[in-house]
């Protein structure tokens, strides 16, 4: 940023704040209170984009941590809510949670019991179940990714339905940085016992089984149906509006296009049966050492 648009910009947030706050505007900041500060601050409707101011004054200091949770939040006395993490209107916080540092659980948000969340995880629009991990930076219940070209613009999908969510089950693992979004016609489901590794992206409407296994770097596209004992190896990417059944095993890097209605092992681009597969790399293998004519 240019040194002129770097003090037009400081000077709009002065003036912003200068109305509000008259210490800023006049010096004299050495002796102003920091709870002065913590008077609004504003939130953003994920739908509309409308700025919504959130009264600070309906928080209060959580005396297991020092994290600050709404009046309104139901909270066990067990609960741990570590500095800087912030617990807004309307959540539910089952016995023994503990909230790292930074985690943000928005309105109306459920969490079972023993239920671990790390450092900077953002929950919203969602239920979380009993004894689950949710590692650092997660994100879970924002809105799922989808837009219609309308003369020549891009314009977001609307999420229809307010009480659509992302509901994960008992004993879930998911590791740093996934993201779950929600569901815009059905539930984006996560069964019990499944676990999920770092860096995994899973589209609105998906819906996985119980004890499922989803590697580092798996792309799930939307509305797509994962059954039980489903497993992906790492960087394995399934194509919207498919279903994968019950004890299928992907190769890394594999590409399912197509729903699969056997168990078994999968792999390729298109994922094919596993010999199948083999059998097309040995083959391309022959060819590229078969010697060359001379033209």
């Amino acid at each position: 940023m240019c040194r002129a648009s770097y003090f037009l910009l400081y000077r709009r947030v002065s003036s912003a704040w200068g109305r509000t706050l008259p210490f800023l505007s006049n010096g004299n900041r050495s002796h102003a209170p920091i709870r002065h500060i913590r008077s609004s601050s504003l939130s953003c409707d994920s739908q509309q984009g409308v700025k919504t101011a959130v009264d600070s004054s309906e928080f209060k200091k959580w005396h297991n941590g020092g994290g600050w949770i709404h009046t309104s939040a139901k909270v066990e006395p067990t609960v741990v809510v570590e500095i800087g993490a912030v617990v807004h209107s309307g959540s539910v916080l089952g016995a023994n949670v503990h909230l790292g540092s930074g985690a943000i659980v928005g309105p109306d948000v459920e969490i079972g019991q023993a239920t671990k969340i790390g450092y900077n995880a953002s929950l919203c629009n969602c239920a979380i179940g009993d004894h689950c991990i949710i590692h650092n930076g997660v994100s879970i219940g924002q809105d799922g990714f989808g837009f219609d070209v309308v003369e020549g613009r891009m314009l977001k999908k609307p999420q229809v339905g307010e009480l659509l969510h992302a509901r994960i089950g008992n004993h879930v693992e998911i590791g740093a940085n996934s993201c779950i979004d929600r569901g815009s016609w059905r539930d984006t489901i996560i069964g019990d016992h499944s676990k999920i590794d770092n860096l995994v992206q899973i589209g609105h409407n998906v819906v996985i089984g119980r004890c499922c296994m989803l590697c580092g770097q798996v792309g799930i596209a939307g509305s797509v149906t994962l059954e039980d004992y489903v497993t992906l190896g790492g960087r394995v990417a399934v194509r919207d509006h498919v279903s994968i059944v019950s004890k299928v095993r992907l190769a890394a890097n594999s590409c399912v296009t197509k729903s699969i209605n056997e168990p078994g092992d999968y792999g390729g681009f298109p994922a094919v049966p596993i010999r199948e597969w083999r059998k097309q790399i040995a083959k391309i293998r022959q060819i590229t050492k078969m010697p060359q004519s001379p033209k």
